[in-house]
């Protein structure tokens, strides 16, 4: 019986649009709209409602440190500036902390160079092995020798698969990659210590072009000699 039912050709509805005389309202307000529209209204008046209810049973003797560190400003919370939160020893132990990580990057990026170095150099290399061929006259040695330049050439231009010569190419760039951040790291790793040894006490002026010896790019900075006790 259904699929009788199903048989028979049904009527289209088409949603009403807006009417002439409402154009200036904008497109008429469908019933998926109207759900969306309300599920935000409702979620907006249950938060106003949670909120009330947390005023009304708050405890008028609680109290946490935030508090006395923080403001408001416009009606918004605002925490106070957090510039000397630390002292001078603890952004020395923190410098010093991340100079060792970067260090350690360094390190380790180094050690995987080498093996990958070393890896794509055994591929590259030819095999070392040799064989002697022994010739009873000039012209067997002739024929002996052309066969074997033969079947070097042949090694030399190498007929491995497409896989290995992509894999390889794949280990070129990575080489290179590494070599690269190598160079970053190491760079990062000059800026930290330098800036790790302005921060110590010390009087010191940085030198000017004319006082260089070797003129460069970065700052170079002199420290008075101070007598050791």
């Amino acid at each position: 019986m259904s699929s009788f039912k199903n048989a028979i050709p049904r009527r289209a509805h088409k949603e009403r649009a807006q009417p002439q005389a409402r154009k200036k309202f904008g497109l008429l307000e469908k019933h998926k709209d109207y759900v969306v529209r309300a599920t935000a209204f409702h979620k907006k008046e249950q938060t106003l409602q949670k909120l009330k209810e947390k005023a009304a049973f708050r405890n008028p003797d609680e109290f946490y440190f935030k508090m006395v560190k923080a403001k408001t400003v416009g009606g918004v919370h605002r925490l106070e500036s957090q510039v000397n939160k630390y002292t001078q020893d603890e952004l020395m132990l923190m410098k010093t902390q991340d100079i060792g990580y970067i260090l350690q990057k360094v390190q380790s990026e180094k050690k995987k160079i080498e093996k990958l170095t070393a890896m794509l150099h055994s591929l590259d290399d030819q095999p070392s092995n040799r064989r002697v061929y022994y010739a009873e006259d000039r012209e067997e040695a002739e024929e002996l020798a052309s066969k074997a330049s033969k079947h070097s050439n042949l090694n030399a231009s190498g007929n491995l698969p497409s896989s290995i010569r992509r894999k390889t190419a794949t280990s070129y760039r990575e080489l290179e990659a590494r070599k690269s951040r190598v160079r970053d790291l190491e760079k990062l790793y000059m800026d930290m210590v330098m800036q790790k040894e302005l921060q110590k006490s010390g009087r010191k002026r940085r030198l000017r072009e004319e006082e260089l010896v070797n003129p460069t790019t970065k700052p170079v900075y002199k420290w008075r000699q101070e007598r050791k006790r």
